[in-house]
């Protein structure tokens, strides 16, 4: 695959959703998403340099998100990985940890287009905001708790769309995030970590199924359940 650029990211995203049955405009839930395609996700503790991992394989898809960091950087690191696992032409165990080069960076740039469409952004920026390329801090913060995003991955596709340019990114990256999150009224749960122990997926109907089938042992059966943890089991 070529080098992309924002509009091939933009056009690229725009095919999957479509083939997801979403429009073009609305915002996703990334749960969901992962559901429907019935992507193995968990939620574990990872090293500071690491967002998230991916495999892909002839018969399953696997994703791993670092619960150390936000849920909106959470979000972005699976849109992420869904490059990967759906148009990376050289797949293989892949780990995301922010180098934003080579595939890495055309995995960000559909990520921020599959998030956060170009058609979903104007609809909620006011007219005289986008004339002047000036949105308010309110526009910034109900767009990014629509969307599910961080502030600056909203401020970089804000930018990288020219609605903002440099000076208004540092701006408005400048400001305390949960701060102004609290002072106009929003839950601040998508600038905190969590998440942990979750799995999405069929992991543990697949785990009883060859229990049942007696493929396998009650201690080994035992033992993939224990690999879910204590967390909650999201099927």
């Amino acid at each position: 695959m070529k080098k992309l650029t924002i509009k091939d990211a933009e056009l690229l995203a725009q095919k999957f959703r479509y083939q997801t049955g979403l429009s073009f405009s609305e915002p996703i839930n990334v749960k969901t998403l992962l559901r429907k395609y019935n992507i193995l996700t968990m939620y574990r503790p990872l090293s500071k340099e690491s967002y998230g991992i991916s495999i892909r394989t002839e018969k399953a898809r696997f994703i791993m998100v670092n619960s150390n960091t936000t849920r909106g950087r959470q979000h972005f690191t699976i849109a992420h990985e869904l490059f990967h696992l759906f148009y990376d032409e050289n797949p293989k165990p892949h780990l995301c940890n922010g180098t934003a080069t080579g595939i890495e960076k055309d995995a960000n740039l559909f990520a921020s287009a599959l998030l956060m469409p170009r058609e979903g952004l104007l609809q909620e920026i006011p007219e005289e905001e986008i004339r002047s390329h000036n949105p308010s801090l309110a526009t910034i913060l109900r767009i990014e708790q629509l969307f599910g995003v961080s502030r600056n991955s909203l401020l970089i596709r804000l930018k990288g769309i020219d609605i903002i340019d440099e000076k208004k990114y540092k701006e408005l990256n400048d400001i305390a995030i949960k701060d102004s999150a609290r002072a106009y009224g929003y839950d601040t749960s998508l600038y905190e970590k969590g998440n942990e122990g979750v799995v999405i997926g069929d992991f543990g109907e697949k785990a009883r199924r060859l229990f049942d089938e007696n493929k396998i042992s009650e201690g080994h059966y035992v033992e993939l359940l224990n690999l879910i943890g204590n967390g909650s089991c999201e099927d």
